[in-house]
């Protein structure tokens, strides 16, 4: 297993920690600090062993910010559908 693999897997394990301790702000600020810690490692997945790891790898982290990723969806679709009006 490659480095960008083995700290992916670690990165992993650290959302699910995370996750599971309790927070004041529904884990907003650990969810930034996983998505600045993410966006390069994610990039080096890609870079190091491709696009069916680094797409794995992207999945893994798309069922971590599946709530994020929900509200991304949501605004967008009110921007588009503002702008379509």
């Amino acid at each position: 297993m490659t480095i960008s693999m083995s700290a992916a897997c670690s990165w992993i394990v650290l959302a699910a920690i995370l996750a599971a301790l309790p927070s004041n702000d529904n884990h907003w600020r650990r969810a930034y600090f996983l998505m600045a810690v993410g966006a390069p490692l994610l990039v080096w997945v890609y870079w190091e062993n491709g696009v069916v790891s680094g797409l794995l790898v992207t999945l893994a982290a798309a069922s971590v910010f599946r709530w994020p990723l929900r509200y991304l969806i949501a605004w967008i679709v009110r921007q588009v559908t503002r702008r379509a009006e």
